[in-house]
């Protein structure tokens, strides 16, 4: 079986694996997107307010966040492949149900069922790149990977306000299930199994805990994925903002706020395909260090035309652009320095990563959705503050001689 293995790591193709990847991990982004332009939809069908619509938000960012450390075990246990099968039939099944739902209760529980079986394709891409490939190489294919993710918001709000308009918001589920499925395939007909099955890998709770503690005592790991969550605040506070932003504040119809959504999301887009280009010459830490650093200047910029009234639709469109650019440049190298480290435990390495990134993301968004004022000021502040705390620490890392690789 071993040999196996190595002999599919040998032969598999990197742009087959980058698009099969980047089409899982698109599933999160796509689940979030795609349903923010009918908001208004949701909660005038369902009799309810935009506010506890906007709570189905946040438990899918709970959900995910707690699911990711449940698929870490079973990554190493059964290999890549089976735990991918199952999160995916999960996700499916949810969402039908979120189609079907009948009261926002009903949706925010089938939400929460989506995101565990969805986030199994968070913790499974970065276990996959790192069996796979090189370290040296993971940056840039998490970067590629990026590519290939970043397709979804921008055609994924567009498209979600385009069929909540034409068809009604539930059909916006309906095309979730048909991509789900086609990724599904892809996994099936072209995903190499990249880790062998480990029947030594137990799934009682005491090993499991053991098994996470032995990778939180990497500091380098720790560390990296620390930054990379607090790099999330940024663009959560900005996903729970934006529908009140654009759709009360600007009084957007749905299909405009799909196009804004859409081009914002250019911006990491393009960065992250030129933070390829600075791999070459750069560091990865220095990188994500900089654009931290530039981040933090844009954002305190934004909040000062916050108060100074120079926050029309244009300036807070651009600014917002030029933030979400920045995270293009943190996170695909904060995720690569921290799995540098990983080998063997690359599986629950990542779970602990993406849950700790979505536990972050999860407490900004719902600090947000609790807030009965989501003002453009609300969103500046919060974006600011996630690359300031992101600075913080990479200044902090910067010299650090436990850290084995910086790039």
């Amino acid at each position: 079986m071993q040999t196996l293995i190595l002999e599919r790591k040998q032969s598999v193709s990197t742009a087959v694996v980058v698009v099969v990847l980047g089409l899982l991990t698109a599933l999160g982004p796509l689940s979030i997107d795609m349903y923010l332009p009918a908001f208004p939809d949701i909660a005038s069908n369902l009799h309810s307010e935009i506010s506890k619509v906007t709570l189905s938000l946040s438990v899918f960012f709970a959900g995910i966040s707690a699911g990711q450390l449940i698929y870490g075990p079973l990554l190493e246990r059964f290999g890549r492949k089976r735990p991918l099968y199952a999160g995916l039939i999960i996700y499916i099944l949810a969402a039908a149900a979120c189609a079907f739902s009948t009261s926002v209760c009903l949706l925010i529980t089938a939400r929460l069922f989506q995101a565990l079986g969805g986030c199994v394709g968070m913790v499974a891409t970065r276990a996959i790149v790192r069996d796979l490939f090189p370290v040296e190489k993971n940056a840039q294919i998490f970067s590629m990977m990026m590519l290939v993710t970043s397709v979804s918001p921008l055609i994924a709000p567009t498209a979600g306000g385009y069929i909540a308009a034409t068809f009604g918001w539930r059909y916006i589920f309906a095309v979730v299930i048909i991509l789900a499925l086609i990724v599904l395939a892809g996994i099936y007909y072209l995903l190499p199994e990249s880790h062998e099955p480990d029947p030594q890998v137990s799934l009682k709770p005491g090993f499991i805990l053991k098994s996470f503690g032995e990778v939180l005592r990497n500091r380098q790991f720790l560390f990296y994925t620390l930054a990379g969550s607090l790099c999330s605040i940024g663009i959560f506070g900005y996903i729970a903002s934006a529908p009140s932003v654009f759709l009360n504040h600007f009084h957007m119809e749905q299909k405009q706020f799909g196009w804004i959504i859409g081009s914002i999301s250019m911006g990491i887009v393009l960065a992250s395909q030129l933070n390829n280009l600075a791999l070459k010459r750069f560091k990865m830490h220095n990188i994500a260090l900089t654009a931290a650093a530039i981040q933090v200047g844009i954002g305190l910029i934004f909040i000062i035309a916050c108060f100074s009234g120079l926050n029309n639709m244009a300036v807070t469109i651009g600014f917002i652009a030029a933030l979400l650019a920045c995270l293009g440049f943190i996170s695909p190298n904060t995720s690569s320095l921290a799995m540098a480290p990983m080998d063997k435990d690359a599986g629950d390495a990542s779970a602990l990563m993406g849950s700790m990134q979505m536990m972050v993301g999860a407490g900004s968004s719902a600090l947000i959705s609790a807030l009965s004022e989501k003002s453009i000021l609300t969103m500046a502040v919060v974006m600011t503050t996630g690359g300031l705390l992101v600075l913080a620490l990479l200044l902090f890392l910067s010299g650090r001689r436990f850290l084995q690789a910086k790039g």
